[in-house]
Parts: structure tokens; C-alpha cells; sequence
């Protein structure tokens, strides 16, 4: 299958060796960190979401699963809407944008506040699906708070003025529409998994060609 365990697991190792590899490299380039350490906190995200195949397909306990079923969900859901816009916006040397991306921090902290909520709330889950695992958290309200975390997520890429960021923000904002259209059920997962690749590759890409930063005009 195209995403399965071995695919988490394997995919996730690499984003996760990528993302050590340019970090060890950065020679000093402060705003090459926000790209180091995405990848590796995404691929260790993957790597959790193996566990929670093989919890599905009875390999691993009960316990083990559902742990990683809120490791997994609490990442995605709580913690990228904050994290992503907060990184930009600290790391990113005297960014075009600045009051935007202020405001797409306050932004993610809502969304994920409203998505922690529906955690704890509601009662998550997550199914097999053919070629993704399919999270139900009971959201009220699910096409605007997606939509904003989407906002939330993409758009401090797009704002930051750094041409590699602005890549992988572009990247993701075209996957996103696509997966959401395609599978909505599976959404967090094949994005997620998505996001992992595209991060990798850009860490890949600063780590192939050293420089300073530049920003957009």
C-alpha cells in the first residue's frame, strides 16, 4: 500500500535523518532552524503514527495504540496550528510581514484551543482506511476549523518573505485542497504524511546549497 506502516515508518525515518543532517549544517544561519526542526518533529510524527497501524492490525496492545493515537492527534491538531506560525515568526530575520504573522500566531493559538476542546470533549478515533488511517474527533463546526487551520498553517509560510519556506507553504497549500477534496476522512493523515516529505526536502535542498538567507522582494 502507499501508506502504511512501513511506509510511516520508513518515510518518517528518512524526513527525521534529513532533518538532523541540516540542522548539523546550518553554519551559523539562524533562520535555517525553523526548516531543520519541522522535518524532524514531523517525521518522528510519522514514526508514532506506525504504532498506531500496527495497534489497528493487532501487533501492538491496546495501551501502546491509543497512545499513539493522542500523541498523533495532539501533534497534528494542537500543536502544528501554534508551533508552525510561532517558529516563522520568531526565527525569521526581519520578516515583510511581521503584523501578519503576529496575527496568524494568535490565530493558531485559537485553533488549536478549539481543536484541543473537541479532544477532550469528544471521544477520538481512528479506523483503517485502504491506504490511510481515517481520525474522528467529533467536531462541531469541522469545514471552518479546518479552514482555519489551514490558514493557520500555510499562511505563515506564505508571509514569511524566505523564498525556501514560501515553497513548502505553497507545497502543502495545494495538498491540502487536493486531499481535503479527495479524502476528506483521511485528511490528517495523508497530509500530515504529506507535510513530512515536502519539509524533508526542503531541509534537503538548504543542506545542498549553503548561502544566506534570502527574502522575497
Amino acid at each position: 500500500m502507499c501508506f502504511s506502516p512501513a511506509g510511516d515508518l520508513v518515510g518518517g525515518t528518512l524526513v527525521v535523518g534529513i532533518g538532523i543532517d541540516a540542522y548539523r549544517h546550518l553554519n551559523g544561519r539562524v533562520a535555517y532552524r525553523t526548516i531543520a526542526v519541522l522535518p524532524i518533529a514531523l517525521g518522528l510524527h510519522q514514526i508514532d503514527e506506525t504504532f498506531v497501524w500496527w495497534w489497528l492490525q493487532g501487533r501492538v496492545g491496546s495501551d501502546v495504540g491509543r497512545v499513539a493515537m493522542w500523541v498523533y492527534l495532539l501533534f497534528a491538531l494542537v500543536v502544528l496550528p501554534t508551533v508552525v506560525p510561532a517558529m516563522v515568526f520568531l526565527f525569521m530575520p526581519r520578516p515583510p510581514h511581521r503584523k501578519v504573522l503576529a496575527l496568524l500566531v494568535v490565530l493558531g493559538v485559537v485553533v488549536s484551543g478549539v481543536l484541543f476542546e473537541a479532544l477532550l470533549v469528544g471521544s477520538p478515533g481512528v479506523t483503517m482506511g485502504a491506504y490511510h488511517l481515517s481520525y474522528t474527533i467529533g467536531l462541531r463546526h469541522g469545514v471552518v476549523v479546518i479552514g482555519l487551520y489551514i490558514v493557520a498553517t500555510c499562511g505563515p509560510l506564505l508571509a514569511s518573505g524566505f523564498r525556501p519556506m514560501e515553497l513548502f507553504g505553497w507545497a502543502n497549500l495545494v495538498a491540502v485542497i487536493v486531499l481535503a477534496a479527495l479524502c476528506a476522512s483521511g485528511f490528517t493523515s495523508l497530509w500530515c504524511f504529506y507535510a513530512a516529505v515536502v519539509s524533508g526536502a526542503i531541509a534537503l535542498h538548504l543542506r545542498l546549497t549553503p548561502g544566506a538567507v534570502t527574502s522575497s522582494p
